[in-house]
């Protein structure tokens, strides 16, 4: 587990560094074929029954078409992330294929290291032309994990100064 806890020199953790590795080897129509199966994958990433999470935050945002919902738990031992994302069902293609992306190329990263990932790899795995016409959208999932994470870093630092633990 200690090898996924580190950072690839372009700052991206191990597992999202092999879906960009794949990709950028892939001409554009294998691109998008995978981004579809990567899309029908996304349920996969939803919460399961019985799951218990550090952080939890459901809403509607404007960048996204359905309501979202980001589960976040932290292995206090190991500092690994697991998330889990629960899409609503007008979330589009695009969307559901990051949320399988992220979800399997950032687990078992460290908080810090998922608010160090760079936004650089989406354009890799998607394509130039995709990102133009869904800007917002290929970014969302991105955003919404590293605000979970940071979300949770400031509970643990909170809990840290009043010497309680980070988790609820």
């Amino acid at each position: 587990m200690a090898s996924s806890l580190t950072l690839s020199p372009v700052n991206y953790p191990p597992a999202l560094q092999d879906i960009v590795a794949l990709f950028e080897a892939l001409p554009d129509e294998e691109k998008r074929e995978n981004l579809i199966a990567y899309a029908d994958g996304a349920p996969h990433c939803a919460p399961k029954a019985g799951e218990t999470f550090d952080l939890e935050d459901t809403r509607k945002d404007e960048e996204c078409t359905d309501t979202v919902g980001v589960f976040l738990r932290v292995d206090p031992t190991a500092r690994a992330t697991h998330f889990r994302i629960a899409l609503g069902p007008h979330v589009q293609t695009l969307t559901r294929a990051m949320t399988a992306i992220l979800c399997k190329g950032l687990d078992g990263a460290s908080p810090e290291a998922v608010l160090e990932v760079p936004q650089d790899f989406v354009p890799k795995i998607v394509g130039g032309q995709l990102v133009r016409l869904r800007s917002q959208t290929v970014y969302y999932i991105l955003t919404r994990m590293k605000g979970a994470a940071k979300a949770w870093l400031n509970r643990e630092r909170a809990a840290a100064g009043a010497g309680a633990p980070a988790s609820s």
